[in-house]
């Protein structure tokens, strides 16, 4: 479901408009544009939702807050890659799934 500004602004008690336009603005926060200003998905308020969690709840400065948002970028998008790399190896005949398990368990120093 698509938000408008005032819909977003209407869940969170804590927000200005000029806080949610800067925090656009500055990229923490990208929602979609549509021909009636930007438009924000349930990821836009859930980020939304994180931003105000950790400058409320965890005193983070605006300074931290995105290189935070940055790290949890990347954390979510090397799980993203996981998940399809899993997925692939998982559709590899036995074989192959047991080559490449001896070959990431000697990298490791395991030996089994």
């Amino acid at each position: 479901m698509k938000l408008t500004e005032k819909q977003v602004l209407d869940q969170f008690d804590a927000v200005t408009l000029r806080q949610l336009r800067q925090w656009v603005q500055s990229g923490w926060i990208v929602p979609a544009q549509g021909v009636s200003g930007p438009s924000f998905d349930d990821v836009d308020v859930a980020r939304i939702r994180l931003v105000c969690e950790l400058r409320r709840d965890m005193n983070v400065n605006d300074d931290a807050v995105p290189i935070i948002l940055a790290l949890l970028d990347q954390l979510y998008g090397l799980r993203r890659e996981l998940r399809t790399i899993a997925t692939a190896l998982s559709e590899q005949p036995d074989e192959v799934r047991r080559h490449l398990k001896q070959a990431l368990l000697s990298r490791s120093g395991q030996r089994h």
